[in-house]
């Protein structure tokens, strides 16, 4: 696999080679207060979240995006290198980011991913990947848990085996996915299936029953992208997830059915489902999205983008720092990823604002954002969501 990528990082002052890392010792990871957290939440609105494409190589042949291994140029393949990845993640810890989302491509075939994993721990960061699942054996994933991983989301198409494998293009893949399951259950790690909506899915009251059956104890709905602006290759015009307006606002509703019939916990949250009919309807949003203030994605270029579906990078990311942050409440896409914690985290935001306006004396401002009624909405959908962040 090629370490090579497009632009280098200039010589930064504060980021020297890092020591050969130590494997030796499992990553002990130091809990915060409730006081800090609090510290934090009055500070900037709380931990902020970074998806990081380490690579844009792919394992799997998805009908539904652009990663694909017979759709994807060889000649384009690009991944970060370790260093680069280091200096990413401190970059990323001044910048309040307390969960790092390892995507791909596959993140999985990055040969430093154990190293990223361990550094992002022990610089504070929750670690996550997203991944198909299938290259996962007990090697990997007992190494993976002992560099201090806190959460894994694997990917699942359908609700039958044949249909998922073929449509991922890896045999076998949910016998790894469920093993994947029971060991990370064991040690304390929380799993989650993330679903694309798309047309494999048949009927969405017999997921529940075929995710349990995977070991899922949890899941999340993607919403099908036919485009996007940025890097990320993670879409397609396909027919399986090319929709009319119509047919969305009625998958959204059947995911809503979903969530409220079968008790299987589902992490979009339902004002975040709601919020996505408004969107298609073309009625009024209540949440603008926090892509940019609290949200990002950064790519293998190490250009830092509010998200995936913006077509102009916000800088490099090593001149990542508080003027380069949007906050415009934008509405442009239903990105899951980006508009559901936009959700989740507003009463955060809004209480950190209530406070830099009573330092500030202005107490109109601190009262204006106090008594917002989107707060209420927020709260509740944290609490619907809270054994889930819980685990995160």
């Amino acid at each position: 696999m090629s370490d090579t990528t497009i632009a280098k990082a200039p010589e930064v002052k504060s980021f020297s080679p890092p020591a050969p890392n130590d494997f030796s010792q499992p990553v002990v990871r130091r809990k915060k207060s409730a006081l800090q957290l609090l510290g934090e939440v009055l500070d900037h609105g709380g931990p902020g979240y970074l998806q990081f494409a380490i690579t844009n190589i792919c394992n799997a042949d998805c009908g539904f995006c652009g990663f694909a291994r017979s759709k994807f140029d060889p000649r384009a393949r690009r991944s970060v290198t370790l260093n680069e990845a280091k200096l990413a993640i401190d970059t990323a810890v001044k910048n309040h980011i307390g969960y790092l989302l390892f995507v791909g491509g596959e993140p999985m075939v990055h040969r430093d991913l154990r190293a990223m994993t361990r550094y992002a721990a022990e610089r504070g960061i929750h670690p996550m990947i997203c991944t198909n699942g299938g290259l996962w054996n007990d090697e990997n994933m007992r190494h993976l848990a002992d560099d201090g991983l806190t959460s894994v989301i694997m990917s699942i198409d359908a609700h039958d085996v044949a249909k998922h494998e073929d449509n991922r293009g890896l045999q076998d893949v949910c016998k790894k996915i469920k093993r994947a399951n029971e060991f990370f259950h064991s040690a304390g790690i929380q799993t989650t299936a993330s679903i694309t909506a798309s047309r494999l899915i048949e009927d969405y009251e017999k997921l529940p029953p075929f995710l349990e059956s995977l070991g899922f104890k949890s899941c999340t709905f993607s919403y099908p992208l036919t485009s996007l602006a940025s890097s990320y290759l993670s879409f397609s015009d396909s027919g399986l997830v090319n929709y009319s307006r119509d047919e969305l606002v009625a998958l959204f509703g059947k995911i809503k059915a979903m969530k409220e019939h079968s008790g299987f916990p589902v992490v979009n949250p339902s004002e975040s489902l709601d919020e996505m009919q408004r969107h298609l309807r073309g009625e009024k949003e209540k949440f603008g999205c926090l892509g940019g203030h609290k949200y990002f994605y950064l790519d293998w270029n190490l250009d830092l983008y509010r998200c995936h579906y913006w077509e102009k990078p916000m800088c490099k990311v090593w001149e990542w720092d508080d003027s380069k942050l949007i906050r415009d409440g934008c509405t442009r896409c239903m990105i899951d990823c980006y508009r559901d914690p936009s959700v989740l985290q507003f009463s955060a935001i809004s209480l950190s604002d209530a406070w830099n306006h009573l330092k500030k004396g202005n107490l109109a401002g601190a009262a204006k954002n106090i008594f917002d009624s989107r707060n209420w909405t927020s709260i509740k959908a944290v609490w619907e969501d809270r054994k889930w962040i819980k685990g995160v």
